[in-house]
């Protein structure tokens, strides 16, 4: 009696050998640079450096990299040293849609948002050669900014979702704290915003020849963005005191031998969020405080010392961490299991 053999089982392919182990690293990697680039992008613009390449794609005309000779000043390097990251951040943003966005294993919505680091670099790309061409029309170069803040927070989605499963997400906190929460998200919004309007009213808009470009008081703007940051505290601070008190009222429970939770004695077998369940966006939640908090005594610190540039920069580099913890912390507000 003869039989068909059975269909070899095909090999995997490379991207699936790579992907258990490379996939994380890749979302991290991105996010970090992501971040990096609003430091080189800010040093740019504290520089005056944006028409250092006069240029774009290229650097000066038939050149892709400035020309080094005796005469030449900083801004040629530092604004092609930030076009190289670029180049960086488009394998990355690469490397994250092939080894995540064509992931058949995951839901077709997390494949999606690995696509939007490398749709979201393209965007930059044409957004930063327009800027050199409008001659560093101040909207412009805050809309860059601005996309970066937007990338940030995608890239920090992304890596939540890639270390979560894709299963139906449970809130692990109350409706009263999910809707504070989305306040603390468009208050963070408000607070980016305004700090583009400050640092283009101030002397740091992008040209080292013409500063102030928003015909707006920098010192008025400066303290109506202040009091959008201690409204972001404030809110930030009502939502750790409801995590605080969620937690110390988490239902206490102990395992029975034959493996089920029982609510411990005298306690009402009621929904009740876990201790460690609500611990999680506790830390979180702390964490970001700490991180604002630092913004802002570098925000005050810049603002009475003058705005020196590497004080601009460091504030520059908290704004895109804040960004990335606000994400991070709303993404501890629910848990989603393997689908």
């Amino acid at each position: 009696m003869t039989g068909t053999a059975p269909a070899p089982t095909p090999a995997p392919s490379l991207l699936e050998r790579l992907r258990p182990r490379w996939t994380v690293r890749a979302v991290v990697a991105n996010l970090v640079a992501q971040i990096l680039i609003v430091v080189t992008g800010g040093a740019v613009r504290l520089t005056g450096s944006g028409l250092g390449c006069s240029t774009w794609p290229q650097c000066e005309p038939g050149q892709f990299a400035p020309v080094f000779h005796d005469e030449m000043g900083i801004h040629p390097i530092v604004e092609f040293g930030n076009r190289t990251l670029t180049g960086v951040l488009v394998v990355l943003a690469v490397a994250v849609a092939l080894l995540a966005g064509r992931d058949r294993a995951r839901t077709s919505t997390y494949r999606a948002w690995a696509w939007a680091p490398i749709v979201g670099v393209a965007i930059q790309a044409v957004v930063g050669g327009i800027t050199v061409l409008v001659e560093l029309h101040p909207l412009v170069v805050g809309s860059h900014f601005l996309i970066s803040m937007v990338l940030v927070a995608v890239s920090a989605w992304l890596l939540v979702r890639t270390r979560e499963g894709d299963g139906p997400a449970t809130p692990v906190v109350d409706a009263r704290v999910r809707t504070l929460t989305r306040v603390l998200a468009a208050v963070g919004v408000v607070v980016l915003v305004l700090g583009v309007v400050v640092t283009g009213a101030g002397p740091h808009s992008g040209d080292d020849e013409v500063g102030y470009r928003f015909a707006v008081d920098p010192y008025a703007t400066a303290r109506v963005h202040a009091l959008a940051v201690w409204a972001f505290v404030g809110t930030l601070l009502v939502v750790l005191a409801l995590l605080a008190r969620a937690r110390r009222t988490a239902q206490p429970a102990y395992d029975r031998v034959d493996g089920v939770t029982q609510p411990a004695r005298g306690v009402a077998p009621v929904a009740a969020p876990e201790p460690a369940a609500v611990a999680r966006p506790l830390r979180a939640g702390v964490l970001l405080l700490v991180v604002t908090l630092a913004q802002g005594l570098v925000g005050y610190v810049q603002l009475f010392t003058g705005l020196p540039i590497a004080l601009v920069n460091l504030h520059m580099l908290g704004a895109a961490g804040l960004t990335a913890m606000l994400t991070a912390f709303l993404g501890t507000l629910r848990v989603r299991p393997q689908a």
